[in-house]
């Protein structure tokens, strides 16, 4: 059960003063009956809500993937900065945010909720949770370094970072690699690198467990999660 106006206002209909009016003037009706109490609870599974003559939908839940470009960050609001959330235009919701992070530079794969079960367990580091980037990186890359890879590499924290999966597309002054790691530390990628005395100059997330990057989105694109990529996401956190 939830109150009638924080059922309206989380469906995009404005904000809760402005829906607490609406409600107070008669606007709104439950099941067909004219409700004028804002504080009215209703089940929002089975309740047929309308403003004027006009059903209110209500999504409890929105999953976005994001092809987020360079130069935003993964956080819903910043003051100098711009964020994810603003290339987001048609949310129902008002709670939306980036489910864990890519830095500033980074591109690629972002999954953008307001269910935040299933985003705590997913970045929950218990969960180990495969995480794919394809990378261009300043230097030759070759086999040893992806045996020192696997063996886990040290960043300068206590203990070396869970053993990742490095594959060489191509090597030269400039090499092109896909790493999988299952850990989220910050700036993982570029710190394991750096350790190993190369430089990551581009960076781009291409999949997330069973998720991976919908290639037909451009940079800056999103589009909502199908069926089988929630359940996915499920998995992850049952998993």
């Amino acid at each position: 059960m939830i109150r009638l106006d924080k059922y309206i206002s989380e469906t995009g209909k404005g904000t809760r003063s402005r829906v607490k009016e609406m409600i107070k003037k008669g606007l709104v009706t439950v099941n067909d009956e004219v409700v004028k109490k804002p504080e009215y609870k209703i089940n929002e599974q089975s309740d047929e809500v309308f403003i004027s003559g006009c059903k209110v939908d209500y999504i409890r839940y929105e999953y976005f993937m994001l092809n987020k470009p360079a130069g935003y960050i993964s956080a819903t609001e910043d003051k100098k900065e711009k964020t994810v959330l603003e290339l987001i235009k048609d949310s129902c919701r008002k709670d939306l945010f980036p489910v864990g992070r890519l830095d500033k530079d980074t591109e690629g794969l972002l999954i953008i909720s307001n269910d935040g079960a299933i985003a705590h367990e997913i970045l929950s580091p218990k969960k180990h949770v495969d995480k794919v980037y394809y990378a261009k990186i300043e230097g030759n890359v070759m086999k040893e370094h992806v045996e020192m890879f696997k063996e886990g590499i040290d960043i300068g924290e206590k203990k070396k970072t869970l053993p990742a999966e490095l594959i060489i597309i191509s090597s030269g002054d400039i090499s092109e690699v896909e790493i999988t790691i299952r850990e989220g530390k910050f700036h993982q990628v570029k710190r394991m690198f750096l350790a190993i005395g190369m430089k990551v100059i581009y960076l781009k997330r291409i999949k997330m467990g069973n998720i991976i990057l919908d290639e037909s989105l451009d940079k800056g694109e999103y589009r909502m999660l199908n069926d089988e990529e929630i359940r996915a996401l499920t998995e992850m956190r049952n998993s």
